[in-house]
Parts: C-alpha cells; sequence; structure tokens
C-alpha cells in the first residue's frame, strides 16, 4: 500500500522488451538509499506498482529493475515509458508512517487525458478526462491519484474533472511538465470503489 506522496522522481535509464513486446524490464535511476532495496520490494512509479528483481549502483546512483507486464501496458501510460521517461516514485507504506495523502493501492484503474493546463498566480489547474466507467468514482472533494500523486478533485462535471495543484507540488513531482493532450495514470479511491460495490450489490 502508499499514501500518494512521492518521495523521489526516477527515471529510466534502461528499457529492454522481452516476450515478443508483452513484458518490459525497466532500469529506474533514483535516489534512494540502495541498501534500503530488497529485491521483491514494491515501489510505486507513476502510481503503478512494481516488484523490484534486481537493484545497484552505477556512477554513484542507485538504480533498480522492475518489469512492467502485459496487463500493466495495456492498462497504463507504461506502454509509452522509454528512456528518458522521469517517474513519480513512493516506497511502499511502512507500519508507523505518517498517512499523508490517502490509502493508494498502486493498481492504476487507467488512464486520464489532460484537457486543459491553466497557470495561476499561486497554483496551476488541471482539467482532465476519463472514461465514464471511471468518472463514477470521482467526486468533489474527494480523493484521486494522478501518476501516482494523491491529490483532492477540485470540480466534476460528466466525465471531466479538475484540481489546483500548489507550488511545491509542481516541483516535488512530475505535474510541472503536464501539458494538455498527455496522458497520466489513474487510481480511483477505494472508498469510493467499495460504496459503489455495495450500493450494486442491495
Amino acid at each position: 500500500m502508499f499514501t500518494g506522496i512521492v518521495t523521489d522522481i526516477g527515471e529510466i535509464v534502461g528499457f529492454t522488451p522481452t516476450a515478443q513486446g508483452q513484458l518490459h524490464r525497466l532500469r529506474i535511476a533514483c535516489r534512494y538509499d540502495q541498501t534500503t532495496i530488497a529485491d521483491g520490494a514494491s515501489i510505486a512509479s507513476n502510481g503503478v506498482c512494481l516488484t523490484v528483481v534486481a537493484s545497484g549502483v552505477a556512477g554513484g546512483k542507485t538504480w533498480y529493475d522492475v518489469d512492467a507486464a502485459a496487463e500493466t501496458l495495456a492498462l497504463t501510460t507504461a506502454k509509452h515509458w522509454r528512456v528518458g521517461t522521469r517517474l513519480n516514485l513512493e516506497r511502499a507504506l511502512k507500519i508507523g508512517d505518517e498517512l499523508g495523502g490517502h490509502i493508494v493501492a498502486g493498481h492504476a484503474d487507467g488512464v486520464a487525458t489532460l484537457v486543459s493546463r491553466e497557470d495561476l498566480p499561486d497554483m496551476a489547474r488541471f482539467e482532465l478526462s476519463t472514461t465514464r466507467e471511471l468518472a463514477r468514482f470521482i467526486a468533489t472533494k474527494g480523493s484521486i491519484t494522478l501518476d501516482g500523486v494523491s491529490l483532492t478533485v477540485n470540480t466534476v462535471r460528466d466525465v471531466t474533472f479538475s484540481v489546483l495543484i500548489i507550488p511545491h507540488t509542481l516541483t516535488v513531482t512530475t505535474i510541472g511538465g503536464w501539458k494538455a493532450g498527455a496522458e497520466v495514470n489513474i487510481e480511483v479511491d477505494l472508498m469510493a470503489r467499495y460504496a459503489a460495490r455495495l450500493t450494486e450489490m442491495k
């Protein structure tokens, strides 16, 4: 489990398609202490929980390898990742850690498309659209995860919604580089999903 609070921005420095392109082996460079990264550890990358299969240090910088499988490539923006892609990273939540965002599973539900960006004096406003299936879980003032970042929904209209981003978040995540037309990973609030399921079963 994660909280949607990004702790580093990593960069893909190695990319190897395997299994006829159905699996991508990625090498991600980061600032984490390599001695704290165990094989089998979970690290969320742009909101996608990936399992570490190897790690090391090269050129004074930590790297770790993960595999993005067919379902991940089909449902998320991972299909577009290449060498040079920058990723929001978060280590798995430990018991006793501060829950600064909201409960995030790291299982992206799909993608949202950035419709517009408006840079305001003290923040930036982004409007996004997603599928009708996912939009039904999005509510004003509710929680949402976009590219691994825990955010509060500002407004909702049909399948579009907006978020307001403060300067700190623009600086410490990849959101500062978002432009209209870009796709981002979206994970809807787990509580909204469970509430909808309970309603359906009545």
